[in-house]
């Protein structure tokens, strides 16, 4: 077969979005066939007793999962397990399709192993997704859905737009996600606010007993992001996502003054505002880390501060479809290099 290097050069000469539409018609094709999926999932997949964990009432066979953004119309999913992940995260959806921003909207930093986008919830709508989803649900692993706001829905009628979304997707996925923290959608961010998050998560708790997480920006000031985990949790969020993309165009030197960047330039911004929300939160709810995690050591660090599980979806540009295979075989070594017989004893290690 052709390694991912040689093909990385040929998707890497296209523009970042079209390498993106070609990746998706691939796995498309991979989920429909499936001799070539049971050989990607025989190689890439890790089951093993040490990695598997319940949360939510909900098996997770290994603590790697897909980050929002990738899969946003849930066409992929049956490739998901093929490429090694323990769980997938569906979406941004939002009530009606949107076409997003305008095009340049992706753009890829090579020598930073990292990305930006402005897609701006770029998707077919609820309706249309849920059709997707519904061919496949339930899965072999977990599904989460990512939802938003469109973007001409005034701020005073934003909760409508989440609970219509809650109502379509509660039944058709593990957990829920709800996303205030991308940068692509104007005034979306102004909804990180204590009022709206309490305001939100009750009417959520009245709507399913399905779990509901937050998912933050790491632009925040590290107390702000505190009380606003604080009152999303008091009000019945079921955990916390640390971070999504960021603003700081000081991590890649002539990047655009538009989108969201992640990839490698995240991860010690993401790490630490993940280090900080854990010392209060860990114990408190589920807490799940994402931004710039590409290797073991990187995907362990995250879990001893804390972390029941993490996401990726950058690295995976750069690192190939190995990549998630990888991170799990060396959380196994790391484990066992500290005795721990189960994730769990690992989780929350530097904090006790």
């Amino acid at each position: 077969m052709i390694s991912y290097q040689t093909l990385k050069k040929i998707l890497f000469k296209f523009e970042p979005e079209t390498a993106h539409n070609l990746a998706e018609y691939g796995l498309r094709f991979l989920g429909k066939c499936k001799i070539a999926k049971a050989y990607m999932e025989k190689k890439n997949y890790i089951s093993n007793p040490k990695l598997t964990q319940e949360i939510f009432g909900v098996r997770f066979e290994n603590p790697v999962g897909l980050a929002a953004g990738f899969d946003k119309n849930a066409t992929m999913i049956k490739s998901m397990k093929s490429l090694g992940f323990g769980f997938t995260e569906i979406g941004t959806m939002t009530p009606k399709p949107q076409d997003g921003n305008p095009k340049p909207r992706m753009f890829r930093y090579p020598e930073q192993k990292s990305v930006q986008n402005a897609m701006g919830f770029n998707n077919k709508g609820a309706h249309e997704v849920l059709k997707n989803l519904k061919k496949v649900y339930p899965f072999s692993i977990p599904v989460g859905a990512n939802i938003g706001k469109n973007k001409f829905t005034p701020e005073e009628f934003a909760l409508s737009d989440y609970k219509s979304l809650i109502k379509k997707f509660e039944a058709n996925s593990d957990y829920l996600v709800i996303n205030i923290s991308s940068p692509n959608t104007p005034n979306l961010r102004d909804l990180q606010n204590e009022k709206f998050i309490t305001e939100l998560f009750t009417m959520a708790k009245d709507l399913t007993q399905k779990p509901i997480l937050l998912k933050i920006a790491p632009d925040m000031e590290v107390s702000m992001a505190i009380d606003l985990c604080n009152s999303a949790i008091n009000a019945g969020a079921a955990g916390i996502i640390a971070t999504n993309t960021t603003i700081d165009y000081s991590l890649v030197p002539n990047c655009q003054n538009f989108g969201g960047l992640s990839g490698a330039c995240l991860t010690q911004k993401s790490a630490n505002l993940f280090k900080e929300l854990a010392r209060e939160l860990f114990g408190k709810t589920v807490l799940i880390s994402v931004g710039g995690i590409s290797n073991g050591v990187q995907a362990y660090e995250r879990i001893k501060d804390g972390a029941n599980l993490i996401q990726t979806y950058s690295g995976m540009i750069f690192e190939g479809p190995s990549m998630v295979r990888k991170i799990n075989e060396e959380l196994l070594e790391l484990m066992a290099k500290d005795g721990y017989e189960n994730i769990s004893q690992a989780i929350g290690a530097n904090l006790k």
